[in-house]
């Protein structure tokens, strides 16, 4: 037996997936995972105290009046901020109502669950992680030192609010700042059939190489909720180094599918607004929305909000000390996959120096000595 799994068997499963290739659509990698919270800078201040997610992107007030299919139908005031670890890997987007009252989820959570599960944070060094987390009275580590699913070590966390957080072995490095983890590296996300949501995390996500397809009761997942129970996970990567301005920012990503296969799931913002507490998005970093559009539609997950709608196609939709467009797309199961196409982003607020990305070669990565300028970003609490 294994560390892996108890009562586990390899999946017959083709390897080789059509990923979104041609037409000029391009996916730059992870941009951030979005976080609904009810107190941002609380919520802020703990992110960064333990992963280290300390450079402001940007930050503003103001009033989501696209997302109506996610927010009752009318506008909602919000506080929003997009920070990153520079060390590499994805930020995250804390999202909290200015003027509504957040609703936490109102039922058990448990694995398998439809919706994102589970925020995947990189370390170069997992065991020398849970040796110093052990010693947080900051963190609370739920399970073992254990192996995920393509055989490194793993372990999981859950933050104050209910979030669940899987550090994982991943070596890539953008900037090393000394931390012990870098920043959002994939997610695990609860589907009802994995074949079928292949379509969205295959074919449109680019996510075509299967590192582990098992069947069974795993180890890592003990002291998860249910997670004695019976799934069917799939963990993704993508073969091909991503392209794009922020991809080495970026680095390398990871998806885990997990069905289960012992009780019917539940969505996890049933009944619920798109910004209430939980994780609320997986974002992409991408170039031509219209052609990606496009895609989507034809392989039946087209756009649910799109700016491209109200701000034309190449314009720019204000995100505060950004600028850009962004569209939404709903995975089999309805959880929202955001996209975003980045225009204008700031390097350093306080001199008013922004990076104009609309007239770069989209393919190319922005230098590095550029990207590092964001740590003139850096915030504390």
């Amino acid at each position: 037996m294994n560390n892996q799994a108890l009562n586990t068997t390899n999946n017959s499963t083709t390897t080789k997936i059509s990923p979104l290739e041609g037409g000029g659509a391009l996916i730059s990698g992870i941009q951030q995972i979005g976080i609904g919270v009810e107190n941002l800078y609380e919520a802020w201040k703990y992110y960064i105290d333990v992963f280290k997610m300390d450079i402001r992107i940007l930050e503003d007030n103001k009033v989501a009046e696209l997302m109506l299919p996610y927010t009752g139908g009318k506008p909602q005031r919000r506080h929003a901020a997009i920070a990153v670890n520079l060390q590499g890997g994805g930020g995250f987007e804390m999202w909290q109502y200015a003027e509504r009252k957040p609703q936490p989820i109102d039922f058990e959570f448990n694995m398998g669950d439809l919706g994102v599960l589970v925020c995947k944070i990189k370390s170069r060094d997992v065991g020398a992680t849970f040796e110093a987390f052990s010693r947080n009275p900051k963190i609370n580590i739920v399970t073992g030192l254990t192996r995920n699913l393509d055989g490194n070590q793993t372990f999981y966390i859950k933050d104050p609010y209910g979030n669940y957080f899987q550090v994982i072995h991943d070596d890539y490095i953008f900037k090393n700042e000394g931390h012990l983890t870098g920043g959002a590296v994939g997610a695990t996300i609860g589907v009802t059939d994995i074949d079928r949501a292949m379509t969205v995390y295959g074919d449109i996500l680019g996510y075509d190489s299967i590192l582990a397809d098992k069947t069974g009761i795993f180890t890592d997942y003990e002291g998860l909720p249910s997670g004695n129970q019976k799934f069917h996970r799939r963990l993704l990567t993508h073969s091909k180094p991503r392209k794009g301005s922020f991809s080495e920012l970026f680095g390398p990503s990871y998806i885990e599918l997990v069905q289960a296969l012992e009780r019917t799931p539940r969505k996890l913002y049933e009944g619920r607004f798109w910004g209430d507490p939980g994780f609320i998005q997986v974002c992409f970093d991408i170039r031509n929305m219209d052609v990606l559009g496009q895609k989507c539609a034809e392989l039946g997950h087209p756009f649910t909000v799109d700016t491209t709608q109200k701000f034309k196609e190449g314009s720019s939709f204000d995100m505060g000390d950004a600028a850009g467009q962004f569209a939404y797309i709903e995975d089999p199961d309805g959880t929202l996959i955001e996209f975003v196409e980045t225009h204008k982003v700031p390097i350093v607020k306080k001199l008013g120096l922004s990076i104009n990305l609309k007239n770069r070669n989209p393919e190319k990565p922005l230098p590095k000595w550029m990207l590092k300028a964001l740590r003139f970003g850096r915030v504390k609490f």
